[in-house]
């Protein structure tokens, strides 16, 4: 299962990290106990919008550059399904009528 709390919490850890910041630092300049910010970056906990918010700024970073990183490896980590529907009968079936069924799943 994918969890976006634990993809939120590496993405912010890897920002503090490349900027050589601690987590005291950081939760300083984001007004967030040093305790609860640790455990967003270990995916522990799921900051509210005004959390996250709040620790994108101290790390001067925009909200929507963390939120694209994060869906970007949510989408790598994500299991894909492949649902076919329609295969009862695939006599005289054309490899693009295939592709029609499998592109409506």
């Amino acid at each position: 299962m994918v969890l976006l709390r634990a993809h939120l919490g590496e993405a912010l850890r890897r920002a503090r990290q490349e900027q050589g910041r601690t987590l005291r630092q950081v939760s300083a300049a984001a007004a967030v106990s040093l305790g609860y910010l640790s455990e967003v970056e270990r995916g522990q906990k799921e900051p509210s919008s005004e959390l996250l918010a709040a620790i994108c700024l101290a790390l001067g970073l925009p909200l929507s550059r963390v939120l694209t990183e994060v869906a970007q490896s949510v989408l790598i980590a994500e299991p894909t399904r492949l649902t076919v529907v329609g295969v009862a009968s695939t006599a005289g079936k054309t490899a693009k009528d295939a592709k029609d069924i499998v592109d409506a799943a």
